[in-house]
């Protein structure tokens, strides 16, 4: 089942009769992230995939309040009431960890249980990095240069550590990305989606699923063990996009997780 809710497009893997997993993609990605993932994770739960603004099928407004975390943070609680599930699972890869996050720590109570990965522009100090020249490259795409788009550093492309089909699909849903949305969410998401301040008000079971290859990141992991009550992490011997390196032990973790924290079809 695939529908639109506030311009982002939203698809449904199931029936579900599993509890819910919302499956929010990192920068430049799409819901295709998580095709190698779908089928593993359906045997215990119900998996729902977006496309952040700007990004696959959705829709890239140009009023940039429709970028904000805080406009995120609404959609995924619009999108849980019209599934009709009192509470669900979220997962966020990189930079939509920043977003999921966010919204367990809006809507503690919505949520069952939360699971992240490597996510450098969530874990780090707010507005980290070089903010100019971050700027520039949104400036370079406003009006729609493709050139500029591709030219970014987390644009797809080849990579021997993943399988060649899954990075054909994702370059080929890279032809969907809209350079103003991309501009867009460089100019008003990527500043709002620290959550390092409030890593000790989390309140709900977290699994952060790290790929001890992204040296960079392991000492925010580092971090969040100290500041993030109760969480748990699975360290896996793969990169940045460790969803699908490998997918099948990423499957495992997340699936295990599940099924310890599922309270039954009477709570969700």
């Amino acid at each position: 089942m695939s529908f639109d809710l506030d311009g982002m497009n939203v698809d449904v893997r199931g029936d579900g009769d599993k509890p819910f997993l919302l499956l929010v993609h990192g920068f430049l990605s799409s819901r295709g992230q998580w095709s190698a993932n779908l089928e593993g994770l359906t045997r215990d739960c119900t998996p729902v995939t977006v496309d952040l603004l700007g990004h696959g099928r959705s829709a890239s407004p140009m009023e940039p309040e429709a970028y904000t975390v805080a406009a995120y943070v609404r959609r995924f609680e619009a999108l849980r009431e019209r599934l009709g599930a009192e509470r669900w699972f979220v997962c966020g890869q990189s930079f939509g960890a920043g977003l999921t996050i966010r919204y367990a720590l809006e809507y503690p109570h919505r949520v069952i249980g939360q699971v992240f990965t490597n996510s450098i522009s969530g874990f780090s100090p707010p507005m980290g990095g070089d903010l100019a020249e971050r700027d520039k490259r949104a400036k370079a795409l406003k009006g729609g240069a493709r050139a500029a788009l591709e030219a970014l550093p987390f644009y797809p492309r080849a990579s021997r550590r993943l399988a060649p089909h899954i990075w054909r699909d994702m370059v080929d849903d890279a032809v969907l990305l809209s350079p103003d949305g991309v501009a867009e969410a460089m100019r008003t998401t990527v500043p709002d989606l620290s959550v390092a301040a409030d890593l000790g008000r989390i309140a709900v079971p977290s699994l952060l699923v790290n790929g001890t290859r992204e040296t960079a990141f392991q000492p925010l992991r580092d971090k969040a063990a100290r500041e993030i009550p109760g969480l748990e992490i699975v360290d896996i011997d793969g990169g940045h996009n460790i969803n699908l390196d490998p997918p099948e032990t990423f499957n495992a973790a997340v699936s295990a997780f599940v099924c310890r924290h599922d309270p039954g079809p009477s709570q969700t």
